[in-house]
């Protein structure tokens, strides 16, 4: 399997978060050209073969922005993991403040618009894509108290597959991952007294975005595809 994506490029959004920096890593391992994205992109060092590109994924035009650059940079997007989300939960739907409400909404969904909307032509004029998004087992599965987060990947998960409809002419093919609980840094430090090794390993979706971002992706389109880990 090394170097199943050698010469393509493969854009990752939140690169530099507990999953992103693994979905990196993993795609740089099977010899994909990865050009990360997130705000703090220009702070971070720099990367052997990782193009870094700073940019608010919340702003419209800041992501037509970025993606105008990248095209310029590299020529082309073979494939899209868009990882960047936000979580907030605590309160029940009738507690739920306008504030909560729509940066949920902002960081899960409205950022995934505004990507697949400058993302999308690219990859129609190219005739062929590979878009992931990272979702939520709280999509299909929602929890109480966590009402803006469950909505919001919710409809997430329906926007991803309305992209694979509509994009199937042209060998573009859309998926969403739905982790569980991911054991990251910050879900360990919000939940010290949990059984990590129940949770879903960054690194094992980060697999599973590499085999969609190759050959074998070319034959799934349209999955909501669960990850749960060992509470599965």
């Amino acid at each position: 399997m090394a170097g199943s994506l050698r010469g393509q490029v493969a854009v990752v959004t939140g690169a530099s978060g507990g999953l992103g920096a693994h979905v990196v890593s993993a795609l740089s391992a099977e010899g994909a050209t990865v050009v990360a994205i997130d705000r703090a992109s220009k702070d971070l060092p720099p990367s052997d073969g990782v193009k870094r590109f700073a940019a608010n994924l919340t702003s419209a035009e800041d992501v037509a922005r970025v993606i105008r650059e990248i095209v310029a940079d590299a020529g082309r997007i073979d494939a899209l993991t868009h990882v960047i989300g936000g979580f907030a939960g605590g309160s029940s739907v009738a507690e739920t403040d306008d504030d909560t409400w729509q940066r949920m909404m902002n960081l899960n969904l409205n950022a995934a618009f505004y990507v697949l909307r400058a993302v999308v032509p690219v990859m129609r004029e190219a005739g062929r894509g590979r878009i992931i998004a990272i979702g939520s087992r709280q999509a299909v599965q929602p929890a109480a108290n966590v009402g803006a987060y469950s909505a919001s990947k919710a409809a997430l998960v329906s926007l991803v597959q309305t992209v694979a409809l509509e994009n199937k002419d042209k060998n573009i093919r859309a998926n969403a991952i739905l982790p569980g609980t991911m054991d990251t840094p910050a879900n360990r430090a919000a939940m010290p007294k949990a059984n990590f090794d129940k949770w879903v390993k960054p690194a094992h979706v980060a697999d599973l975005v590499v085999m969609l971002a190759g050959d074998v992706g070319g034959e799934i389109t349209g999955a909501a595809i669960p990850v749960y880990g060992q509470d599965g």
